[in-house]
């Protein structure tokens, strides 16, 4: 039976609202110290174990994934993630700090990391002429899992217990990553060729490359460089996000709030709508326009007393943060072509962890010798700087190559042309 690619598409939704879900766990922070009196560094190890490993696991397992196939690596992190939620309740239950680390932090985070990839390089199949378009549609469903965990876990909690909601949560998590893995599989021979005929053109691929092959050029290492600065970038005004408008602009405690919220908008928004536009101005374009806005909006940010404009920077540095994880499996695939797009893209989110790590380690060390948040944003206009010189040359590499092959192109045709004289 041929399947539709766009409920391939909601199966990969499914997985990433599930196993974005997990970036809910600040809700769950106040319960569990109120009722445990576990303190609250113990319980953000937990998170930070998560998301170390989340980027880690994917570049470990990227060669696993690509061989066991998009359905049987969701079922795996169906199983690890659901067990890492569910055993989050035991851990609860036992008052066991220990058991928490291990089941919300390592299972959950082995489990984020291939439910993450997974459905990734099987929607650049199914969808050649729209790559931005499908990468964008299934990483807003993990940017967005937050948001609707968050309020269900809350009412939860009131209702049933803390135990008893990561039971429930993981559950359904297990249910909707399984339901997503037994209809996600990659196209068979034929599947797309009629999508692509009524629709744009096929994008040229630079190079079907394999993942050693992709790892040993500098297109590789310029774009691993970019987004590992977009994410330390993101995610440093992330983490600080509510007291630098408090200090700098004099932001309400509750306006602070609102704009966190809002910034999770941008976040998703910003993944499906950079990726789509992506497929139309093309991706190196895209990472050149975000590290533009980025340098503005760091270099302006220091001299801004404006509250609106204050958090319209805000907002489009998140809405770039969550733009590059969507365009990243696509610009992948572009660059080193799709014969092994799950490992690369893999190797390309240890990104992810170490921009959690550097993100925000810089800003608070930066906070603490100088009392300021203000010095932050000199430190990240240079870094962002850097990273708008990569994106500048890997633009004009990429078009370089791009005109290479279209002259080879039109010469084997005329080849093909030029009759034999015997």
């Amino acid at each position: 039976m041929k399947k539709n690619r766009w409920l391939i598409a909601l199966s990969a939704v499914a997985i990433h609202l599930s196993i974005g879900g997990a970036y809910a766990y600040s809700v769950y922070k106040n319960p569990i110290a109120t009722e445990l009196g576990w303190e609250a560094s113990q319980i953000t190890i937990a998170f930070t174990i998560m998301m170390g490993l989340a980027g880690f696991s994917a570049a470990l397992f990227g060669g696993i994934v690509e061989k066991l196939g998009p359905r049987k690596a969701a079922m795996v992190a169906a199983v690890l993630f659901g067990l890492g939620q569910g055993g989050a309740g035991l851990a609860i239950s036992m008052d066991s700090v220990v058991l928490y680390w291990l089941t919300y932090g390592l299972l959950s985070g082995l489990g984020m990391g291939i439910g993450y990839i997974s459905p990734v390089s099987t929607l650049v199949k199914w969808f050649p002429n729209k790559r931005g378009l499908a990468t964008g549609m299934a990483v807003l469903g993990f940017g967005s899992g937050a948001l609707i965990t968050a309020p269900v876990a809350v009412f939860l909690m009131e209702s049933v217990g803390i135990a008893n909601t990561y039971f429930i949560l993981g559950i359904s998590y297990f249910t909707f990553m399984i339901l997503g893995a037994l209809y996600i599989a990659p196209p068979k021979p034929g599947d797309v060729e009629e999508s692509i005929a009524t629709g744009n053109k096929k994008p040229q691929e630079i190079a079907q490359l394999s993942a050693r092959e992709a790892v040993r050029t500098k297109h590789f290492w310029m774009l691993w460089g970019m987004h590992l600065i977009n994410v330390t970038s993101g995610l440093m005004m992330i983490s600080v996000a509510s007291p630098m408008a408090q200090e700098i602009v004099g932001l309400s405690v509750a306006s602070a709030a609102t704009m966190v919220g809002l910034m999770g908008l941008f976040n998703g928004g910003g993944r499906l709508i950079w990726a789509a536009a992506s497929d139309y101005i093309g991706r190196s374009n895209v990472f050149v326009i975000f590290f533009a806005i980025q340098l503005i909006a760091f270099l302006t940010l220091p001299f801004t007393t404006n509250v609106i404009i204050f958090q319209l920077f805000i907002f489009l540095v998140v809405s770039c943060y969550g733009g590059g994880f969507s365009n990243l499996p696509a610009f992948a695939s572009d660059l080193f072509g799709t014969k092994q797009l799950g490992v690369i893209h893999g190797y390309l989110l240890t990104t992810w962890s170490l921009g959690g790590i550097f993100g925000p380690i810089i800003v608070s060390a930066i906070k603490e010798a100088t009392n300021s948040y203000i010095p932050v944003f000199y430190v990240f206009s240079f870094l962002i700087a850097i990273s708008f010189g990569i994106s500048l040359l890997l633009r004009s590499d990429v078009n370089k190559l791009k005109k290479q092959q279209a002259i080879e192109r039109e010469k084997s045709k005329a080849d093909k042309k030029t009759p034999v004289h015997s």
